[in-house]
């Protein structure tokens, strides 16, 4: 009997001398010849053809084989062909006859196959078998290891070069095929009933575990991997090992080996699960995965992120294949959701999803089970939505998507679907813009399949609402409509599901269709009086409830509005693409506010991303051009006639691109004609206004577009509807300077009288009312000198006109002018001569450039002629240049063109010209400050006229420079002062050394009450300094200010220009910021709002070598500084710098100079901050120096406490000390005064001749001052005591007593006494000398 076998590690270790069947006598077939290793291949394929099946077990055989499989790779394709189909054929006959091994007796004729073991055991023939089906096994696995490991070193099969047998056997070696037939031989071999080999239900492990080990190892290989034959073998294999065999432990840890080493077995692995679970109808390989992927720690997939995500991968593949499985052990992975792995928690909310859609749609069974799963369900729901507050932005993200696609698959209930919209919409004002972009995505969905109707306008849903609660009111009159809805209605446990939410959604639908829907043109919101009857009371209040769901839906929607307006502003493409799109989906659903937000979508044109660019106007095409030409210029009409300025600035570039590409068809502008010119019933003055407003701005990209219809634009734009809409009559003007070159000279060919006779009247007349005229006139005027070939004769009489109009004959000469004209024809008047004049500034510079461009023409034709020099002459042209001919030509235009600038004016003669006349009016008028507050209308048309002619003349600028920033400083009315802040502007621009000494001026602006004022500032000081017109001078701190201020698009217009600033060169702001920090502490702004500013200015630095400067001069600042305050502020800067190390370093080295700060606790606070911040990204030498930093401050700062409540306690105590010196100081002088009192009434009884004792008078003194001034020492003693410990001894010549604790007040008091009564008498006995001297 020939030794058992026993599966080896690896194939060479079958050579080792051991008592299992091993290797005797391999031959080494590199060393045959290649026709002896033919006829070594042929040998071994006759013996395993002709022989017995366990041939395999002799010696020679097995050495054979083994040698051939362990040289397999550099065996010819046709010696690999015999050896495998050898090998493969009689494992294939093998397998049957374990079957039929017990079930007859053995005979002599049994075993066809080759077995003539009749007379053997039966326990011998079980023992032959299991060898030969192990050894089979054994080496078909090393062919297809020894194979894929030389198809992985060479991707192309080695062909013998020569010999057309050769070739022909190489052709028919197919590799893919015979790898297909082995494996799924082998997962057959694991299918029949191996306890027949092996004497139980499960082989020995020794066989399994090279099974499976080896199977897993072929999944490495994504080439195999993608052979389906292959592939599906091996997930039988791997599936029957682990549930038939119950190889799960093993299994397990090698498959989550293999997903945490490969991302493309994920799938393969899940298929194998997926099989083993069909096959068997066991879920034991899933769920012990579950089980160890939920007792790993969730620290490793910290550490592991790549494992982390293809674990994560992995658990969705199977909640995706066995839901049910999946929901009753997801226990066992929640825990994970409190681990620090993001990628785990996406996927855990992945699965929980999987679960929602897949796991409870077929609730069935008893109640208990029921109520179980339905609770299970809920609970997950829960999990969801408490994630969508993850500390994660991916995982929010995450549970976003999982919402949506659960909303795509109606998995979401009613009840459920408002708590999902308002989680969403909290989303969009997420710090991240994956969220953003994921709920933008959700709500789209949310309302792509809402489950309320078509339309969702909140006035529907009120309306309808109020008719079924009225019906339901009738239907139980005795319940009050408060308590009509019961909470569980809208239970997701209890409510509507799935069939239900149909039906009721349907008729809600056909509820709202059939009387709720209001029109669309007229927004009406009345509805049938009779709403269609749902049926019986408890129908009635599940679509109550349904309705109520959906107005709360339609709310939602509705109040995100706002935030939507906000992220088409952002900076991020995606959130103003997505933006859009559910903007766009809004408006389909007709959800209230959706139409006016996407009209502040159409600036966004002028955007410089391309991809919001696209957007725009995708979206544009999508809403407003339909397939009817018709409706097409009806909306475009709308869009014209609703917009505002910027509005119409981006409608008019939208519409020019569209026409360019030809999205805007012919048959569209046809229909505008027809608008315009009142063929379409129903039109009125407005949409014809409208129309040709949509003309216009098609016109500037093709201007032929006007060219067929001139009389029509004259007839009805300047006719009898110009009086229904004045408007009308401005965009006529517009549309004929729109006009190409031939077409405005055809016009005036054709029409000339009649057309500048009508915009005369237009501007001299007084048929448009006040509000339009001044627009009319500004392109009337501008309209004249666009097409008129000598535009200043007509201007000048337009002025003459007006003027006469005004004044009569007599002119500005009369004195009473003032008090006999009309303030509105005097507005007027100023209005056209500064219009005028304006004008007639841009047309002589217009000439000035046609001159230099056909100059410029010439020279550019008359060097292409003369580039062939004849007989080496030199050109006219060369000695022209020579000589400065052409320098000389510009210089001359250039005098010409100043003259003729100057004359608009000021004037060169002595006779001025016609404004030059009204210029010292118009600035005597507006010096008169009582007519102006008494006229504002007058005062904001003559301030007007004052500017503009100011930009036309330095000199009239240098004159009114101060009356300008007089009025706008006081002037009461703002748009008078926002005018002349605008003028400002421009003339900054055009006289920047006269404007340059009241920069200061200009930047008080900034501090102006009204919002108009500030915000035109704003932008008038940005375009100076970004524009590189005015010096960021030390002012710059004003404009700072403004990014607190209490108007909001002025905040943000001072945040933009400090970005944009901030790109300028070498980033400003670095220079500015410490003259900023200076100003702003003085000013007297909040502490919030302090640090706002400044952390939005430093936020805008972001080179480290400026972030290190910086650091440095801070630090300095603090040597200057004495005020609290102050420090307080520097410290915080310091705190908001991004430091690197070598900012530290500087921090550190500067410590001599802010070391006397560091007593104050917020600067502490502050410096601690940056210590912790230092810490994070500090390398360990670095982080061992900002240790010792803050052991150093810290101990600073407590002995600097120390120290100042030291010297607050001194001082204080001084203080006392003082108060006390004067009270005894007090007391002493009153003595004295005693004792002169005394002095003198002696000195009068020593004149009487009367002599006295001393010691007779020192003792009654000293027996009457002791009685008398004792208690009262005492008590002032006592008194001072308790507040002064230690007195310092005084100067005078009277020692004042010394103040103890109160234990030795007593005996003080008695010395004092003593020492008082001792001078007394002292005093007694001089004032007795002198008397006798007397």
């Amino acid at each position: 009997m020939p030794p058992t076998f026993i599966f080896p590690k690896t194939l060479t270790a079958l050579e080792q001398d051991t008592s299992r069947l091993t290797v005797q006598n391999p031959t080494a077939i590199s060393t045959l010849r290649p026709s002896d290793l033919e006829e070594f291949v042929k040998g071994i394929s006759f013996d395993l053809s002709d022989k017995e099946l366990f041939c395999v077990e002799e010696q020679d055989v097995f050495d054979r084989i083994y040698s051939l499989v362990k040289g397999f790779g550099g065996l010819t394709p046709r010696s690999k062909l015999n050896l495998v189909e050898s090998l493969r054929s009689n494992f294939s006959v093998l397998l049957p006859n374990i079957d039929s091994l017990f079930r007859a007796p053995a005979s002599p004729d049994s075993g066809g196959d080759g077995c003539n073991d009749a007379g053997g055991s039966v326990l011998e023939r079980v023992n032959s078998h299991r060898n030969a089906f192990k050894i089979y096994t054994f080496f078909l696995v090393h062919v297809v290891i020894a194979q894929e490991s030389a198809s992985g070193s060479s991707n192309t099969t080695k062909v013998p070069p020569s010999g057309r047998k050769k070739h022909i056997a190489a052709s028919s070696w197919n590799w893919e095929a015979q790898r297909g037939r082995i494996l799924n031989l082998i997962a057959n071999s694991l299918e029949i009933n191996l306890s027949l080999l092996f004497g139980s239900s499960d082989p020995d492990e020794n066989y399994l575990s090279f099974v499976v080990r080896n199977s897993l190892s072929m999944f490495e290989n994504p080439t195999l991997l993608k052979d389906a034959d292959a592939k599906e073998a091996l997930c039988r294999v791997i599936g029957t090992c682990a549930t038939k065999y119950h190889y799960l432990a093993q299994s397990c840890v090698s498959i989550l080996h293999l997903l945490h080493k490969h991302d493309f077995v994920v799938i393969h692995l899940a298929d194998a699960a997926a099989w083993a679970e069909k096959k068997y109808t066991d879920g034991s390989l899933c769920i012990s995965l579950i089980r160890e992927i939920g007792r790993t720690n969730p620290k490793d997939y910290v550490k592991d992120t790549a494992g982390a995500e293809n674990i994560g991968r992995f658990l969705v593949e199977l909640a995706d294949r066995f839901p049910k499985l999946i929901s009753t052990n997801i226990g066992l992975l929640v825990p994970h959701f409190g681990g620090e792995s993001y990628k785990i928690r996406n996927a855990l909310v992945g699965v929980l999803g999987k679960l929602v859609a897949k796991a409870f749609n077929d609730i069935e069974g008893e109640g208990s089970s029921k109520s179980n799963r339905l609770r299970t369900k809920q609970a997950m729901l829960e999990i969801l939505l408490e994630r969508a507050r993850d500390v994660s932005a991916y995982t929010r993200s995450r549970v976003l998507q999982v919402w949506a696609e659960l909303c795509e698959e109606h998995s979401v209930t009613i009840g459920l679907w408002n708590e999902v919209a308002v989680v969403a919409s909290g989303r969009l004002e997420d710090k991240s813009a994956i969220v953003r972009k994921s709920a933008l995505s959700l709500l789209i969905m949310m309302l792509q399949h809402n489950p309320f109707g078509p339309q969702l306008r909140v006035a529907s849903f009120e309306a309808t609402l109020k008719e079924y609660t009225k019906k339901l009111n009738e239907l139980e009159p005795n319940k009050s409509s408060e308590n009509v809805l019961d909470s569980s209605v809208l239970d997701s446990d209890a409510g509507i599901e799935d069939g239900d939410n149909d039906d009721v959604a349907k008729k809600q639908d056909d509820s709202l269709t059939d009387s709720c829907i209001a029109h669309e043109d007229e927004q009406s919101t009345q509805t049938d009086s009779s709403v269609p009857d749902v049926g019986n009371l408890e129908q009635t209040r599940t679509l109550i409830a349904s309705l109520e769901a959906g107005l709360r839906f339609s709310k939602c929607i509705t109040e995100t509005m706002p935030t939507l307006v906000q992220l088409m502003a952002s900076s991020s493409a995606t959130d103003v693409e997505n933006t859009i799109l559910l903007l766009m989906r809004c408006k389909q659903f007709q959800i209230n506010g959706s139409e006016a937000c996407l009209r502040k979508m159409l600036p966004l044109v002028f955007s410089q991303d391309k991809s919001i660019c696209e957007a725009v106007e995708n979206a544009f095409v999508t809403i407003y051009i339909t397939k009817s030409p018709t409706e097409t210029a009806k909306n475009l009409i709308m869009l014209a006639t609703d917009s505002n300025i910027g509005d119409l600035a981006a409608l008019e570039f939208v519409v020019g691109s569209l026409v360019s590409k030809g999205d805007i068809s012919a048959s569209t502008l046809s229909a505008l004609w027809d608008y315009l010119c009142f063929n379409v019933n129903g039109t009125s003055a407005e949409r014809s206004r409208g129309a040709l407003s949509v003309l216009c701005m098609a016109a500037k990209s093709s201007a032929d577009i006007l060219s067929s219809h001139l009389q029509d634009i004259i007839d009805i734009g300047f006719g009898r509807w110009a009086k229904v809409e004045p408007l009308l009559a401005r965009t006529a003007c517009i549309a004929l300077q729109r006009l190409s070159a031939v077409d405005q000279k055809n016009l005036l060919t054709n029409h000339d009288s009649r057309l500048f006779g009508v915009l005369d009247s237009l501007i001299t007349g007084s048929w448009i009312p006040e509000h339009i005229w001044y627009a009319a006139a500004d392109k009337a005027i501008s309209t004249i000198y666009a097409i008129h070939p000598s535009p200043e004769t007509l201007a000048a009489d337009l002025v003459m006109k007006s003027h006469n109009s005004v004044f009569g004959v007599d002119g500005l000469q009369n004195d009473n002018a003032l008090t006999t004209v009309q303030v509105g024809k005097l507005s007027r008047f100023l209005y056209v001569i500064s219009h005028v004049a304006m004008n007639q500034l841009v047309y002589i510079e217009s000439c000035v450039r046609k001159i230099q461009k056909e100059k410029a023409k010439k020279e550019k034709m008359a060097a292409e002629s003369q580039n062939v020099v004849s007989n080496g002459k030199p050109k006219e042209d060369d000695i022209n240049a020579e000589l400065g001919v052409a320098a000389t030509e510009d210089a001359v235009l250039d005098i010409l063109s100043e003259r003729a600038e100057k004359e608009i004016v000021s004037g060169a003669s002595v006779e001025k010209n016609l404004i030059g006349y009204c210029a010292p009016f118009l600035s005597k008028l507006c010096r008169n400050f009582n007519l102006m507050q008494k006229y504002p209308e007058l005062q904001a048309s003559g301030m007007l006229a004052l500017c503009r002619l100011m930009i036309i003349d330095a000199n009239f600028c240098e004159a009114n420079l101060q009356l300008l920033f007089t009025v706008v400083e006081s002037a009461p009315s703002e748009t008078v002062r926002s005018n002349c802040t605008i003028a400002l502007g421009d003339l900054a621009v055009r006289f920047p050394n006269l404007l340059e000494p009241w920069t200061e001026k200009m930047y008080s602006r900034l501090h102006d009450p009204s919002l108009s004022v500030r915000k035109n500032a704003v932008l008038v000081l940005s375009h100076l300094i970004l524009n590189d017109m005015m010096k960021v001078k030390g002012h710059i701190n004003e404009m700072a200010m403004r990014l607190e201020d209490e108007d909001e698009r002025i905040s943000n217009l001072a945040k933009l220009f400090f970005h944009e600033l901030s790109k300028k060169g070498n980033n400003p702001i670095y220079n500015l910021l410490p003259d900023i920090l200076g100003k702003l502490s003085n000013q007297d702004l909040k502490r919030e709002s302090f640090f706002n500013i400044m952390q939005f200015l430093i936020g805008s630095i972001k080179k480290d070598r400026q972030m290190e400067a910086l650091v440095e001069k801070l630090c300095h600042r603090f040597s200057g500084v004495m005020d609290a305050k102050q420090w307080e502020n520097i410290s915080y800067c310091l705190s908001q710098l991004s430091f690197t190390d070598k900012g530290i370093k500087k921090l550190i080295d500067s410590f001599k100079v802010y070391e006397h700060v560091l007593s104050n606790d917020t600067v502490m606070e502050h410096f601690r901050s940056i210590i912790n911040k230092g810490k994070k990204f500090a390398k360990p030498e670095l982080k061992s120096c900002i240790e010792e930093f803050e052991g150093k401050i810290d101990k600073f700062h407590i002995d600097k406490k120390e120290q100042e409540d030291t010297a607050r306690n001194a001082a204080a105590h001084q203080q006392k000390a003082e108060a006390i010196k004067n009270v005894t100081m007090d007391n002493n002088k009153q003595n004295n005064n005693n004792n002169n009192q005394e002095e003198s009434d002696e000195s009068e009884a020593a004149e009487d001749g009367e002599v006295m004792d001393p010691s007779i008078d020192d003792t009654r003194d000293e027996s009457s001052n002791g009685k008398d001034s004792k208690p009262t020492e005492s008590e002032e003693c006592s008194e001072a005591s308790s507040q002064v410990i230690q007195s310092e001894p005084c100067d005078d010549e009277v020692k004042s007593p010394e103040f103890v604790p109160k234990g030795t007040v007593k005996q003080r008091a008695k010395k004092s006494s003593t020492a008082s009564a001792k001078v007394e008498s002292h005093a007694a006995a001089v004032r007795v000398t002198r008397s006798r001297r007397r």
